[in-house]
């Protein structure tokens, strides 16, 4: 009778795997994605209750100041304002044809749109800046002890007012810093094989937090610049 020795088999190893250089900590690409995906999300959820709660000081004050708000408001650059909408929304659309030519593997044409989102991104926060300046040049900036121009019997709401219209649209802004400082370095990396090999589904992510910082406006824009003007 012959008896045959068992050798113990090793457990299987769940140590991170290294692909050209690069240690990958995801059992598989869609796994990756997924895990991207679900960070992104809750980031998400996140930044839509801080700017629900700007929303709702808006709201409140406005119904506490309604003549004050809808005098600050008609006070706006409705032009600069539609001007900036148009761009903001073209820049969505031009971010969602970036992560559909990644998707198929098309390096040349998501670089390409990642550009032009970029550009749209800044020339956003140029024309913002101008309406800003604006603002400093009519003595409408209630702060740093900049020069203020009385606007009589409802001066104090429209100051609360423009203070809520700058932390609003300035908070917005620096989330678009953010994005346009993202897609510099998507840019860059878009065109090395590592990025494609084991990172391309990162686009997806930054698709979804350029589209939030598109949505944040979407309510801005009517919220700041058109309610109070039927």
């Amino acid at each position: 009778m012959t008896t045959t020795a068992l050798t113990p088999t090793a457990p299987e190893s769940h140590a991170p795997t290294q692909h050209g250089g690069h240690v990958d900590h995801f059992e598989s690409p869609a796994a990756r994605r997924d895990a991207c995906l679900l960070g992104m999300w809750v980031f998400i959820a996140q930044e839509v209750m801080f700017f629900g709660g700007l929303f709702t000081v808006y709201a409140v004050y406005r119904f506490l100041y309604h003549d004050a708000f809808v005098a600050g408001s008609r006070d706006l650059n409705l032009e600069l304002g539609t001007f900036n909408t148009f761009a903001l929304l073209t820049s969505s659309l031009t971010m969602a044809l970036a992560v559909n030519a990644a998707e198929n593997d098309d390096m040349k044409k998501s670089r390409l749109f990642l550009i032009v989102t970029a550009l749209l991104g800044t020339l956003f926060l140029v024309i913002k800046a101008i309406e800003y300046y604006h603002k400093y040049e009519h003595h409408a900036l209630p702060a740093f002890d900049l020069p203020w121009a009385n606007h009589g019997v409802h001066d104090q709401g429209i100051k609360l007012f423009i203070s809520i219209y700058l932390a609003m649209t300035g908070l917005h802004a620096l989330h678009m810093v953010i994005g346009i400082g993202l897609l510099a370095y998507f840019i860059w990396q878009v065109g090395k094989p590592h990025f494609w090999n084991h990172r391309s589904s990162s686009i997806d992510v930054l698709g979804l937090y350029w589209h939030l910082v598109d949505l944040v406006w979407i309510f801005l824009f009517p919220l700041l610049y058109l309610i109070d003007r039927s």
